[in-house]
């Protein structure tokens, strides 16, 4: 004999989706929601690497050594696979300079994040073939209305009269690289000399949690620049 009803079994739920990391929301920021397409393609990877190394010092797992970077741990992880992919390949490299990284096998970086994107359902991959023999994968945007959020905040940053002090760090720290990187869907050409004083200010901010983070972002947002205006005249 049965001494109840048998207990009822809840419905799998999704799982919340997880805060987006700071070279996350930079390839987010990167798109152009109005023609569904990136823009600044010759500069995303460099722009997602810097993004990638500046959280990585965010996180207490990548220090400067005397202007190298240099992981804390040899056995740390942070669960985040766009992360954990670039603090292996700083282990298993020769000692090198935060320009160099910004720079150094950057796609790398921008295929990984690009790929969890897609896994969380902000991207959605297509297969095609060019001209009709090459196989080849193209990302299309799905979540439309998130990227829309994600950069009305961005520019609400940018363009308020909000202290500084009261922005997030990650969202200080996004739109200061953004800006570095010369990405025209968040800081037009035309508006970026107007906005100079207010990216200092929320480059003081996106390190203030870490002292010495100030520096290493400097350091990386100075290599970022200089090889995308380098990239801008051809060179």
């Amino acid at each position: 004999m049965s001494d109840g009803p048998p207990p009822q079994t809840l419905p799998d739920r999704p799982a919340p989706p997880l805060p987006l990391s700071l070279p996350a929301r930079l390839y987010l920021l990167a798109w152009d929601t109005s023609r569904r397409r990136l823009t600044g393609a010759d500069r995303l990877p460099r722009l997602v690497r810097a993004g990638a190394l500046t959280e990585l010092v965010r996180r207490g797992l990548l220090v400067d050594d005397d202007g190298i970077a240099t992981p804390v741990d040899l056995d740390a992880r942070t669960g985040d696979a766009v992360l954990d992919g670039l603090l292996d390949l700083l282990r298993e490299s020769c000692p090198r300079r935060w320009r160099t990284w910004v720079t150094l096998r950057a796609r790398y970086t921008l295929v990984a994040v690009r790929e969890q994107l897609a896994a969380e359902g902000y991207l959605r991959a297509e297969k095609r073939r060019v001209f009709g023999v090459f196989p080849t994968v193209e990302y299309v945007l799905e979540r439309v209305a998130a990227v829309d959020a994600l950069r009305a905040e961005a520019r609400q940053v940018l363009d308020g009269d909000r202290p500084a002090a009261e922005v997030t760090e990650l969202t200080a720290a996004a739109v200061a690289l953004a800006a570095a990187a010369r990405l025209g869907t968040l800081v037009p050409d035309r508006e970026r000399g107007r906005h100079r004083r207010r990216i200092e200010e929320l480059t003081e901010r996106g390190t203030a949690a870490v002292p010495a983070l100030r520096d290493v972002v400097r350091e990386v947002r100075t290599a970022l620049t200089a090889t995308t205006a380098t990239a801008a005249t051809g060179g």
